[in-house]
């Protein structure tokens, strides 16, 4: 079976698996098991038709005429496009498995139901990514757009239906500017297809036009500052495996219209256009990580965290635009290369955090940090994996994230070499802000992990939870095995990054490994090894203590007995230190910046617009209602009252009433 084949079976698997989820509501047991299964099997096919192209590096292409002439059905499979499909199906078959215990917990609530959107919100975006005509491209983007609103208002509560309205207008929003951006470039080829884009090679105020609707459209659904905040909201009210699969996956869908527009249609023509990408990727990064460590709700710090990796992204991206317009391909590569690694590491350990995270609310029932603690020991699998998913996050070696972060400081050194007087400005400018970055990320995981596992238990939810069920364990396990692969063997998969650089950038794929070193395709005089990071990081500890017990005499045993000593009282767990507390010093460092979380929060205005026209429709209603529709009733029952008296229920009299129609046809008949 060819490549394309694999992903027409995976689009049937999903979809089937939705359309039996549909119909099987009274089973509910049954339905569970459905969407699980296909899921598991439709994702496995998607990695059986990716994993080929990813190897070969051949593009794959189908096209037939639809149901109208600018309606083509085109579907394109080129590297870029690969890649995505292979991030969605491996977080989608670990989600699906996941899924199989985690909801049992909503039977009663509709579960077929979450089944239905959960199967549909994957396959359209594995069809959206392959899709390479405008017109299907605004529907499945719609279709994913509306199948994760009803994820994220699922619960029903308050809470839910207010974020998935916020989410709803923004995500329209930005639906509008990639419409609009669609419709200049049909205007001037006359075709939706998107190779009569690619052949426009549009330049000046048009081209420029173009690239700022489409980064603000997809910047919407990506989540940059500031249209950020539908997602540290709605990415909570969600469930937990259908937040890993927005955060990890769906967020990316932006990043990668961002590239298809920018890059792939546009040809990245405007130097000032990567400028753009970097400004806003370095703010979203520390804006995003600062916000994020003020939050108790850990599903809410994880959103916030979500808004900072996407920041670190565009960086890359910025770069290699920028990169690309001033003719120098090996910037463009190294940029792109570091983007697109962030892309696939994000969407592993960020997956297995809110995975986590949806096991703790699982067996706690609450989202708030203040209310945990002590996990360690009753979870201890969990604690494990989120302890190993919280490393890769902030960018420690030998794990995934500390890669591509690595190659993204070397992206920003290679622009800040370069002869651009505004590169060289910006790119230390951006380096500092990506070193503060790391900094903040590092406490903030250090809160979240720390105020939830460590100390004792601050509630009885807490003090009685246990581990979960061996179904969810496993794939957190084995997405904490492929944040380690992707880090020790970090020099096999950037290869493979660096082809899928190359096709966008159209030059000769970046020498980004040799003999197992990393290194920045001679761009810059630096390189590094993670296994040899990895031994160092094992010797460094065990190197002195075997010393200590080869070279120490005959002493005493420990004698230490009974509970930690805390200055002479019982230690309680009012001791230990709050989830507020840890992050209110950095609060008060940076008031001004939490302050305009809410000045120029996009959801402010919209609740104020809304409150607003809630406010104009009660003034109005009454007044339609006196001024309209009550002269209108009355002028009704007028006319039904002299009805009524024409009608007594005489038979003379109704005969008299033919009579006098009869009367008047003749007169006024020719």
């Amino acid at each position: 079976m060819t490549a394309l084949g694999f992903l027409l079976l995976s689009l049937l698997l999903f979809c089937g698996g939705a359309l039996i989820c549909l119909c099987s509501s009274r089973a509910e047991g049954f339905s569970i098991g459905i969407a699980s299964l296909s899921g598991v099997l439709g994702s496995l096919a998607g990695l059986a038709g990716s994993i080929p192209v990813l190897v070969s590096g051949q593009i794959q292409h189908f096209a037939i005429d639809g149901p109208f002439s600018f309606a083509r059905i085109v579907v394109r499979m080129d590297l870029l496009s690969a890649l995505m499909v292979f991030v969605i199906s491996l977080l989608a078959l670990i989600t699906s498995l996941y899924s199989q215990a985690y909801v049992q917990e909503y039977r009663g609530r509709g579960a077929w139901l979450m089944g239905f959107f959960m199967n549909l919100f994957v396959a359209s975006m594995l069809a959206l990514v392959l899709i390479d005509n405008a017109f299907y491209f605004l529907i499945l983007f719609e279709a994913m757009s509306l199948s994760s609103y009803f994820l994220v208002i699922f619960d029903q509560d308050e809470e839910a239906v207010k974020a998935g309205f916020l989410y709803f207008l923004i995500a329209h929003g930005g639906s509008i500017l990639i419409m609009a951006a669609f419709w200049l470039l049909y205007r001037e080829s006359g075709s939706l297809d998107f190779d009569s884009f690619r052949r426009l090679h549009l330049t000046g105020p048009l081209a420029s036009t173009v690239f700022l609707l489409g980064f603000f459209g997809f910047g919407a659904k990506a989540g940059i500052i500031p249209l950020h905040s539908w997602l540290p909201r709605a990415h909570p009210a969600a469930p937990s495996h259908a937040s890993a699969m927005m955060s990890g996956i769906m967020v990316k869908i932006g990043v990668y219209g961002i590239l298809k527009v920018g890059i792939d249609l546009l040809g990245a023509s405007g130097s000032w256009w990567g400028m753009l990408v970097l400004a806003f990727g370095a703010v979203s990064a520390v804006l995003g990580v600062l916000y994020a460590l003020a939050e108790s709700d850990i599903k809410r710090l994880l959103a916030y965290s979500t808004v900072e990796n996407v920041g670190i992204i565009l960086m890359g991206v910025g770069v290699g635009m920028l990169g690309i317009a001033g003719g120098h391909p090996l910037l463009a590569a190294l940029g792109l290369l570091a983007a697109l690694y962030h892309l696939l590491n994000h969407a592993v350990f960020k997956g297995l955090l809110f995975l986590g995270a949806g096991s703790i609310i699982y067996r706690t029932h609450t989202r708030d940090m203040q209310q945990l603690g002590g996990l360690g020991k009753s979870m201890p699998y969990t604690a494990l994996t989120f302890l190993v998913g919280a490393l890769a996050i902030c960018a420690l070696p030998p794990l995934n994230g500390f890669v591509s972060e690595w190659y993204t400081y070397q992206a920003l050194f290679g622009l800040a070499k370069s002869g651009s007087v505004i590169a060289k400005i910006a790119g230390p400018m951006a380096m500092v802000m990506l070193a503060l970055t790391g900094a903040l990320a590092a406490m903030c995981f250090v809160k979240a992990y720390g105020i939830t596992f460590s100390a004792l238990p601050r509630s009885a939810h807490a003090s009685h939870a246990r581990e979960v069920p061996m179904l969810m364990v496993i794939p957190m396990v084995v997405l904490a095995a492929a944040i380690v692969v992707l880090g020790l063997w970090a020099s096999s998969v950037a290869p493979v990054m660096a082809r899928v650089a190359a096709s966008l950038t159209g030059g000769v794929p970046l020498a980004a490994s040799q003999n197992g070193i990393l290194q920045p395709g001679g761009l810059t005089q630096t390189s590094v090894s993670t296994p040899l990071v990895a031994w160092l990081l094992v010797a460094i500890p065990v190197i002195p203590v075997v010393l200590l017990s080869v070279l120490r005499g005959v002493r005493l045993k420990r004698r230490h007995m009974g509970d930690a000593w805390a200055c002479g009282y019982t230690q309680e767990a009012t001791m230990t230190v709050s989830a507020n507390g840890f992050g209110q010093p950095v609060e008060f460092m940076f008031a001004r910046l939490f302050n305009l979380r809410e000045q120029c929060s996009v959801s402010a205005g919209l609740d104020r617009s809304l409150t607003q026209t809630t406010a104009a429709a009660t003034r109005i209603e009454p007044m339609l209602d006196m001024n309209v529709l009550a002269p209108l009733v009355r002028a009704a029952q007028k006319v039904g009252t002299f009805i009524q008296r024409l009608q007594h229920g005489d038979f003379r009299l109704y005969c008299l009433y033919v009579v006098i129609a009869l009367v008047i046809l003749l007169l006024t008949a020719r």
